[in-house]
């Protein structure tokens, strides 16, 4: 059996897609679930949209997820170069694109812009009336002698495949099955372009076969393109990869998952305090599923069950929602000290009193979902908010702003005449004051964390907050609150 082979083939034009990442992390699992290799190449044959530094994002993110490549520019194991640019001096694709020629399955076209613009036509049915170029294989009937004057001249060409007008062209998509397409249907795409750079299209085909790859993986857009890809692979003689086509990854309003929503990059999900294993496990769920309902997923276990029969054919949500929950799952499950280290520079940010941090950390843990809700949970460490006295009044613990009242001016005295202010002491004295007033917890430990916090929610109970408070500050927390009370009257 040949070894598997793979390749993420990116574009360095900015921060990795999360359907780009996907298509990365299905590629690497296709390859190690099989031992086989995966493989980073980088096409940059379109100059105009390449962005500076984003051949050093690719790298960043392919590290930071753990997708490690076996080959690629900075591994050559003898496929290489494997950067388009530098393949392209050795010659290789203008090579093989004359080898077509002599063939007679591809042709010069020296055809200039007014006469291509000529020949645009609006696409039936379209309602935004978008034009396209239909060629109309012109330069197919130039005479040898017409050529080789052009070419001696310098005149500009191009280099298109020839697709004849009739009959037809099959290939395989391990996923969609035989996908035949009428040849009419096929326009002569440019296989070499004026600045003798190869097209993505040609590239994609030539370096695949020198490289050794058996599995394309990509978007299901490329489907409409794969039959001129067979074509080629035909033309050579050789034997077409296996194809692997996509399902879209659209947002939660069926879209596409657009570069604006603010999450469609794998840097952007960090940024937004998503943790790199949940956002794998997540990314992976979109678009294949296990022969279980099993949802959490190791990268090790992902290698060992994917099955890419499994992907669905169907459009993918990307579900902010659902990947907030599997986050907050991930953090649940983080061990204490690698969760203090992510948390830190969140409370920091916040809190500039010296409290114990690592407390705050512990209160919050299992009820953020990404580590920007931290500050939510722990501003008021740092900073009574204003809130009304309304908030004393709780249906459930039977208080009110005359019950609260009571219990603040009850327990002050008690807790400065108290010098320990464990957790575990501070709710023994409040639960020893409850039980001797014949009061249900509740009923005291309300209106003690509404003075404390001035909210209505908060990530422990009233003496967790005063340990982490101290004596001093919970004193004169409690104090302010009995004086709003007082002044409800």
């Amino acid at each position: 059996m040949t070894k598997i082979r793979t390749r993420f083939a990116p574009s360095p034009t900015g921060r990795m897609h999360v359907g780009n990442l996907r298509t990365a992390l299905y590629e690497y699992l296709i390859a190690k679930h099989d031992g086989g290799d995966f493989v980073l190449r980088i096409e940059d044959t379109d100059q105009e949209r390449q962005v500076e530094g984003a051949t050093d994002i690719i790298y960043r993110t392919l590290e930071k997820a753990g997708l490690k490549h076996d080959e690629g520019p900075d591994i050559d194991k003898g496929f290489g170069p494997y950067i388009q640019s530098e393949r392209m001096k050795t010659g290789i694709y203008l090579k093989y694109a004359k080898q077509l020629i002599e063939q007679g399955d591809a042709y010069y076209c020296f055809c200039d812009k007014e006469r291509l613009e000529s020949l645009k036509h609006k696409i039936e049915g379209d309602e935004e009336g978008k034009e396209i170029v239909v060629y109309d294989k012109h330069c197919l009937h130039l005479s040898k002698e017409e050529i080789e004057a052009n070419l001696k001249a310098g005149k500009p060409y191009v280099i298109r495949q020839n697709v004849p007008n009739e009959g037809t062209t099959t290939f395989k998509d391990e996923l969609y099955g035989e996908i035949t397409v009428d040849n009419s249907e096929l326009d002569d795409m440019i296989l070499i372009k004026s600045d003798g750079y190869p097209t993505y299209n040609f590239a994609n085909v030539i370096d695949d076969h020198t490289m050794g790859i058996t599995h394309v993986v990509r978007g299901n857009e490329y489907i409409s393109s794969s039959p001129k890809y067979q074509r080629l692979y035909d033309a050579f003689g050789w034997e077409s990869p296996k194809y692997i086509h996509l399902a879209l990854v659209t947002d939660e309003n069926h879209k596409k998952l657009s570069k604006r929503s603010g999450h469609s990059s794998f840097e952007d999900l960090l940024d937004q305090g998503f943790l790199t294993e949940a956002i794998i496990n997540y990314v992976a769920l979109l678009g294949w599923s296990p022969e279980d309902d099993r949802e959490f997923f190791t990268l090790p276990e992902l290698v060992e069950a994917f099955d890419y029969h499994r992907i669905n054919k169907s459009p993918s949500v990307f579900d902010l929602t659902k990947l907030k929950w599997m986050n907050g799952e991930y953090i649940k499950k983080m061990d204490d000290e690698a969760f203090f280290k992510e948390a830190e520079p969140y409370i920091d940010a916040v809190i500039k009193r010296p409290i114990d941090k690592r407390k705050i950390a512990a209160m919050v843990k299992t009820r953020i979902e990404v580590f920007p809700d931290i500050k939510d949970h722990i501003d008021f460490f740092e900073t009574m908010p204003e809130y009304d006295v309304s908030m004393y009044e709780h249906k459930k613990m039977k208080t009110n702003v005359e019950s609260s009242k009571k219990v603040l001016a009850d327990v002050i005295p008690l807790l400065e005449a108290h010098d320990d202010y464990s957790n575990d002491s501070l709710y023994q004295l409040l639960l020893d004051y409850a039980t001797k007033n014949e009061y249900k917890t509740g009923y005291v430990m309300w209106p003690v964390r509404t003075a404390l916090s001035g909210k209505q929610m908060t990530p422990a109970g009233a003496t967790e907050i005063m340990e982490v408070l101290g004596k001093e500050e919970s004193i004169s927390r409690l104090k302010k609150g009995l004086e709003l009370l007082n002044s409800a009257n």
